[in-house]
């Protein structure tokens, strides 16, 4: 495609982008929080243009990344990352509906992972871009159909990591446990220390015990920019 951005993420590796299928902060601090390991399989949900399992590819690089896409275009941006990137044997872009995915795909990941759309369907200010609509609304699928998709993807004692908005952390937590995936652990991003925070990073387990670990409030900025400190959860290359 013409409007296609090629973007450089460490050697070797690069991000497709387009205006259509981008991607901001909230997919760094989303890669880096939920830190895969070298042996897991990881699934990402609502991948976009795939720069979750490419960030973790760059600084976690896990067995496999598998990334479900409902877009065909950006599918195939991530599709042509891949290829560009020579991932072909660790990496797959799958298009299609995560409400909908094979059983084949069942109880077969140790991570999943999601940056989903953060508003309900007509709440919010309405892009006139549909790839933008159902990217940031529940035009496509719900929170709770999000969590149901993790839930049957992950094997047991497998973790589900997804951003969101805080102010619906109570219907996140909610989603989850009836998935299937305990809550465990929450991290609240602000701006700045003075901000009330702007984003929710949890991590629910399955067939785990109750006991949530709320994590100290990662502020971004100071008066001197981005702290030292927050450096490390949006760098990209």
């Amino acid at each position: 495609m013409e409007d296609w951005k090629r973007q450089p993420l460490g050697e070797d590796l690069c991000i497709i982008s387009s205006p259509r299928h981008g991607f901001g902060t909230d997919a760094c601090l989303l890669a880096h929080f939920t830190a895969p390991k070298h042996k897991d399989r990881v699934c990402d949900l609502c991948s976009g243009c795939g720069v979750v399992p490419l960030l973790m590819q760059r600084y976690y690089a896990p067995a496999q990344l598998v990334g479900v896409e409902i877009s065909a275009e950006a599918a195939g941006q991530y599709r042509t990352a891949i290829r560009e990137s020579g991932l072909e044997e660790t990496h797959q872009a799958y298009e299609g509906d995560l409400r909908r995915l094979p059983k084949a795909f069942w109880e077969q990941f140790d991570v999943v992972s999601c940056n989903p759309p953060y508003f309900s369907a007509g709440t919010g200010k309405q892009s006139r871009m549909l790839e933008h609509r159902i990217a940031r609304h529940e035009e496509g699928c719900t929170l709770e159909e999000v969590c149901q998709a993790a839930g049957r993807l992950l094997k047991y004692g497998g973790r589900f990591c997804l951003c969101q908005r805080p102010q619906r952390l109570a219907e996140v937590f909610s989603a989850m446990i009836c998935a299937g995936l305990e809550p465990k652990r929450l991290l609240l991003v602000s701006k700045q220390w003075n901000t009330a925070p702007w984003l929710a990073l949890v991590e629910g387990k399955k067939g785990a015990a109750a006991g949530l670990t709320v994590l100290p409030l990662l502020a971004l900025y100071d008066e001197n920019g981005l702290r030292p400190e927050a450096a490390a959860w949006v760098r990209m290359e």
